[in-house]
Formats: structure tokens, sequence, C-alpha cells
């Protein structure tokens, strides 16, 4: 443990956060409904078999979660809303059931001292409006407007921060791109529409938020450097495209209004007059960052063992190994690429950029490295080293003249973690499976010490 780290502003907000379907379980409480992730998960396409039926069961265990990030000493904490568990067919009267829990979760914060920040959807669409299209289909964004606007209804006399929808990218290009989410699409450049509709149910979101008079609204984006294996032409421009994919697409939408150039033809629907709803202005821009990505041309020499194109195998890009650090889920560790993207939304965006927040960052370690030893102890010093390195980095590039006011552990406990299972381990607080103990990390220790800093 550092004894000097970097000295924050007396009012940076530091956070935790985790999702609805990676933690709550009690998947048939409160006539919630079927999820793409419960029909993703039915044939065993997880990694050890496993679906989110448990998670860590913060359905029933809240108060003690709540009481553990009390401790640790942060003052918000996210979690997300279960669109399936409002309503459970994805439209029509809400679930009164379901609110009811929200609500006594978002009250067990408050008395906490905890500010709530909410997000209204972490990748749990409703079976029926998957069944009607999903995120291909228009009405879904239209759907998604007015669930927003039950939540906010019951909930923003209450919540902090509201994220309408979690890192849009990934359920696009994982989620109907290439199929290593749900609900498995693999439909390559043919799932762009559903960026367009993810941004648009964005913008009704807002604007559902600013009718009930939320106070303070963003997003939650993933962004990291997308960086050339090498400087042949081919290469540079795989990752200008992975680029313009991954980063610049959500960004420039949101801030400035616009697509990047030659994207606006692949949207659907009325793109100028949908893109003055999607660009409405925001309280706070979160960022979610992880590792960077190397990219070449298919032909490159140097293609990642395992590494695929990040739309279809047929895209000219395609990973590229560097030789870095890892951690647990294979990516790039690298500090510095977090200083980086945050100058570079910084230098694109100007006055644009609304005050950032850092909405997630962590890591997992090697699976089956982070039990508890014979002391009952779990000594996570990679996560420690991960954690201090990038919070040195956002630290710098604060020095260097972004805005940003909040960072955000990803994640307080171990879940869920997707197509990994329970494989892989981003918690603060070890849960063991079995049993359902919580068990604070090392980790959880130093990030005591940092917010007392």
């Amino acid at each position: 443990m550092s004894d000097r780290l970097p000295r924050f502003p007396a009012d940076f907000r530091w956070g935790v956060g985790a999702s609805s379907y990676q933690t709550e379980g009690a998947l048939d409480a409160d006539g919630r409904g079927r999820s793409t992730w419960d029909e993703f998960c039915s044939p065993g396409t997880v990694v050890d078999g496993s679906s989110g039926a448990v998670g860590t069961d913060f359905y029933h265990r809240y108060a003690e979660d709540i009481g553990l990030v009390r401790e640790l000493g942060a003052q918000v904490y996210r979690i997300s809303v279960a669109w399936p568990r409002i309503q459970p067919t994805g439209s029509g009267a809400a679930n009164q059931h379901g609110l009811d829990f929200y609500d006594r979760v978002v009250d067990e914060m408050c008395a906490a001292g905890l500010d709530p920040a909410i997000t209204l959807y972490h990748w749990d669409t409703p079976t029926p409006i998957e069944d009607a299209g999903g995120w291909l289909n228009r009405d879904t964004a239209l759907r998604f407007g007015e669930y927003a606007a039950i939540v906010a209804d019951r909930l923003a006399d209450r919540v902090a921060h509201w994220i309408p929808l979690n890192e849009l990218m990934v359920l696009t290009m994982m989620g109907y791109a290439t199929g290593e989410h749900a609900p498995g699409q693999r439909l390559g450049f043919d799932a762009l529409p559903t960026a367009h509709h993810q941004l648009l149910a964005h913008g009704l979101a807002v604007q559902a938020l600013r009718a009930a008079g939320a106070r303070s609204i963003g997003t939650a984006n993933p962004h990291a450097p997308q960086r050339a294996a090498t400087d042949r032409p081919a290469d540079v421009a795989a990752a200008e495209l992975a680029d313009g994919l991954l980063n610049w697409l959500w960004g420039d939408a949101m801030l400035l209004g616009r697509y990047p150039e030659g994207v606006d033809a692949a949207m659907p629907g009325p793109v100028a007059d949908d893109l003055a709803i999607i660009s409405a202005p925001l309280d706070f821009y979160g960022v979610n960052y992880y590792s960077p990505t190397t990219w070449g041309a298919p032909d490159t020499p140097h293609r990642r063992v395992g590494g695929q194109g990040h739309v279809t195998d047929d895209v000219p890009f395609v990973q590229v190994e560097t030789g870095l650090p890892k951690t647990g889920l294979g990516g790039d560790i690298d500090p510095d690429g977090l200083r980086e993207i945050l100058v570079a939304l910084h230098e694109r965006y100007g006055d644009r950029l609304p005050p950032v927040i850092i909405t997630e960052n962590g890591t997992s370690q090697q699976p089956g490295t982070e039990e508890p030893d014979a002391d009952g102890r779990v000594r996570d010093d990679g996560r420690i080293a991960y954690l201090e390195a990038h919070i040195r980095a956002l630290h710098t590039a604060m020095e260097q003249g972004v805005d940003v006011c909040g960072y955000w552990h990803w994640s307080p406990t171990d879940n869920f973690e997707w197509a990994e299972g329970y494989t892989q381990r981003f918690g603060l607080v070890h849960v063991d499976y079995a049993t359902l103990k919580r068990t604070p990390k090392d980790s959880y220790t130093w990030f005591q010490y940092l917010i007392q800093g």
C-alpha cells in the first residue's frame, strides 16, 4: 500500500456500481418477467454453465451489501433497475411489487447516507420485447421511454444520479453483432440499427427523467484507446475504423448531435430529428474504462491468439497481441490508457463535454486466485496495484485539464460476470457462491484508505 496517493478535491465523489442481473437473483419474485439473459443462459452458453438465477442474492441481502458500502466510506452506490421486474412484458402497466422493491433499496441507501445512482437498463431486455424485434425495432426505444417515466415517477425524489442505458456499444457489438452476449445474434454490421435505437431510447429517457424532476442525468459509455498494431496503412485504417465504432459513434451522437462521417447512412428512421432528441444536454458524462485494444488488418502477422474481428471474422480489423500484462479476462493492463482517453474526450468535445465521472473501472484477477486463505483473508494484491495505477492516471488527466468529479469502482461484490459466469471476480468483497458469505478483500481495506486519504 502506497503511503502517498494523489490528493483529490474535497467534493470528489467515490462510489461503487453493480447491475441487476449480475446480483439480484430472485428471478421469479415480484412477478418479474423473463429477460434476454434468462433465455441466453438457458442453453448453457455461459462458460461454467451458470446463470444469474441466484447472483449474489442482492434481492434478499441488499441491506447487508449497502452496509458494506457504507463501511467502505463510499458516497455513491450505483445499481440498475431490471426492466422485466417493472414491466414483465416490457410495456403496459407497472408491476407495483417490482417498484416496491427498488423503493426499499433506495430508502436503505438514503438511510445509510449514500447517494443512489440508478441505471435504467443494463442489458436485461424483457423477452417479449426481444421477440418483437428487440433493439432492431424502433418501437423498443418508445417503450423504453415509457418505462423510464414509470421508474422516474416513483424514485426521482430520492435518486441522486441517473444513467438511462449502460454501455450501448457492448449490446450492439457483443449482443447483436458477434453473439457473445444476449440476445446472441450474429449480424455483423447489420447490427448498427440497434445503436441508433438505443441512442434514441437514451434521449427519450432523458426527456422522461427531466419531466419527473431528476436532478443529475448522464450516461455510462465504454471508452478506451483503439491503437494500430503497426504504422502500415492497413493497420492504421483498421484501428481508425474500430475507434469510430467503439468510441466516437456514441459520444458524437450524445454530445455533438451527429454521427461520425459515413455512419448516418447506416442508421434507420428520421436520423436528424432523432439526433436532436439524442443530444439533449447531460449533467455528467460517464466513462467506463478497463483496457485499450490494439488492432490490425486481417493479414497482420501479430494477430492475437484467440482474437477475432470485433464485429465478425470477415471485417477488416482483428485484435493484436501486445505483450502487456493481462487482467483475468485477458484485457491489457494499461493505466495510462485511462489518462489518454480522458484527454482525447476533452480535446474532441471541449465545452460540450460535461463533468466526467468514471462510472466503471476495476479488474478481475486470474481465476482461482481470489479465494480466502487459511486465515480467511483474500489477498488480492493484483487488484490493489491495478486500482492504484489507474487512480494515479486519473489524477494526471485532471492535472491536464479534464474535469472529473467522481470515480465509481466496479464492483462492490463479486457477481455473475455475463458470459464468463462466476469464473471472474471483480468485487472488493469476496462472495462464497455456495454460502453467499461476504468477506472483504485486502482491496476493500485499501479503498477505505484511499477514500479517507
